[in-house]
């Protein structure tokens, strides 16, 4: 009977859970050659295999040392495009460090002329066009999986192999995707990711966020998305029948993976299908290579560890400001290991250890490290957040300035203007960060609400991809805003409509009353 029963009860456990939708086949396209993104791009790719999917990669950077088996296959595109060398040509910068002088809307163009000049790069791949043109398209995939991120035009191999799309967001969420969703984003207190605000603005703060959210959806409009459909029509024109709009290919998104999670984001109004995995490329840490180890079992008065991260290279600091840093250094009791690309500084301080590339997450956990001196990207600020260290930031671009101010808001971040820092400032921050309990506390609060989830996030990512596999692209999330045109959207035609109900009823009163008015008048003249 107890055996009957044991197996009635395992028979409804089987028929309740879902379906597995193991072993598909899976096309990926992460054809931006930006290092600190493949962070995401790495851990779902490895994440889908594990699970047992085959996927097929376009990629800007090889993934052959991560030995992932024969279920992966990959479309290497060659030579990597120098995004950096082509910003330098176009803007004149002579470093990176020179993106804090740089305006919002330059910063779009500049974007822009990134993700144009990147997404040609890689459709000229001879590998590339060979997937674009294939004869066989039919049961070759069953998903698409593409980054969002300036690379739109890869949308439409979806449109080629009749396929759903996943998209994933190594930047979180961004304001123009309201339009790709079918929801609204509120201005009022939702900042522009580019914008230096918090969900708490002044009049003056909205009145500045409403006009460059409103300037990013205009310039997608009338600038990007024409030379993104240009690109489009050049690259798969021959390919297809009828080459879909970006707009158009957009709002066929199934669901979009995003880099973000509570608390680091400002809570915002969203749909289903905008799914938050922040936190995916974090593993449990690893053993330290031995000198580090040594290093940071040996601060007894802590350590602080300082990162630009990938594209921000501390060797290209101006000579002043290095001689700054390391003299702040010299003058701490804590050590300081150091992400700088050239080992060949002159006296450097014996508390200060320097290595062209380390371990970031995996230093983050060691109990010593105290402060985390960061630019503020989003995989470096996750990181800091899950082993909860107070971090000394130092903004540059993008998302950077928002990141930094939602730490300071939630007490445990300093954050510094890179060309405003002296010694005292510099010093004085970091014993503030050491010293002043209320930075660890805050962090570790943080850490706790970030880690608290109902799914790990790569167990989350998958179970959001398996689900639009399985059910053919999940069009019940398909917001129905989507369907409607911009001013049936934000109910313009009935706002229209109400006021002409009011403007008549008003027109019919003031009419009513000038007939009342005059037999009134007519009354008073009989009399």
């Amino acid at each position: 009977m107890r055996f009957r029963l044991v197996l009635l009860c395992a028979l409804c456990a089987a028929i309740s859970l879902p379906r597995i939708a193991t072993g598909a086949k899976i096309l990926a396209v992460y054809a931006f050659p930006g290092k600190s993104h493949y962070m995401m791009h790495t851990a779902l790719i490895r994440a889908l295999i594990e699970r047992g999917h085959e996927v097929t990669m376009v990629a800007a950077f090889s993934l052959e040392s991560q030995k992932l088996g024969s279920n992966y296959k990959e479309i290497l595109i060659e030579p990597v495009y120098d995004i950096w060398k082509a910003v330098e040509l176009d803007t004149g910068m002579q470093h990176m460090f020179e993106l804090t002088r740089m305006r919002n809307h330059d910063f779009l163009r500049m974007l822009n002329l990134i993700g144009s000049k990147t997404t040609e790069h890689a459709l000229r791949q001879p590998k590339v066009q060979a997937l674009i043109n294939a004869n066989q398209t039919e049961g070759v995939f069953d998903l698409l999986l593409a980054e969002q991120f300036y690379q739109e035009p890869f949308l439409a191999l979806a449109y080629k192999y009749n396929i759903p799309i996943v998209t994933t967001s190594t930047l979180g969420y961004e304001n123009h995707m309201s339009q790709m969703m079918g929801l609204i984003t509120p201005w009022s207190f939702v900042p522009h990711g580019f914008m230096p605000f918090t969900d708490r603005m002044s009049f003056v703060q909205r009145l500045q966020n409403s006009y460059e959210s409103l300037y990013e959806d205009l310039d997608r409009l009338f600038n990007y998305f024409p030379q993104m459909d240009a690109l489009t029509q050049q690259y798969f024109g021959a390919a297809l029948a009828v080459v879909p709009a970006v707009q158009q290919m957009e709002q066929q998104i199934s669901v979009m993976l995003l880099n973000s999670h509570a608390p680091l984001t400002t809570t915002r109004p969203t749909v289903d299908a905008m799914v938050p995995v922040g936190g995916m490329h974090i593993y449990p840490p690893k053993k330290l290579p031995q000198d580090i180890q040594s290093f940071l079992d040996s601060a007894h008065a802590g350590a602080i560890y300082f990162s630009l991260g990938s594209n921000m290279q501390s060797k290209d600091m101006p000579k002043s400001m290095l001689r700054l840093f390391l003299t702040v250094f010299a003058s701490l009791p804590q050590r300081v290991l150091w992400k700088y690309e050239d080992e060949s500084i002159e006296q450097l301080p014996a508390n200060v250890m320097i290595r062209k590339w380390l371990p970031q997450s995996d230093i983050l956990a060691h109990a010593n490290v105290k402060v985390f001196i960061t630019h503020g990207g989003l995989f470096g600020t996750q990181e800091g957040v899950h082993y909860a260290v107070p971090m000394l930031g130092i903004p540059f671009y993008c998302d950077q300035h928002l990141n930094m101010n939602k730490a300071v808001l939630g007490g445990y971040a300093i954050s510094l203007h890179f060309q405003s820092i002296t010694e005292s400032l510099l010093r004085e921050s970091l014993q503030q960060l050491i010293y002043n309990s209320s930075y660890r506390q805050q962090i570790q609060r943080v850490s706790d609400i970030f880690r608290d989830r109902p799914l790990p996030a790569r167990e989350s990512a998958i179970y959001w991809i398996e689900y639009v596999i399985r059910h053919k692209g999940a069009p019940h999330m398909r917001s129905a805003g989507l369907d409607l045109s911009w001013y049936q959207f934000y109910l313009l035609d009935v706002i229209g409509f109400v006021a002409a109900v009011v403007v008549a009823l008003l027109l019919l009163l003031r009419r009513l009353l000038r007939l009342l008015l005059s037999k009134q008048q007519q009354k008073v003249k009989s009399h």
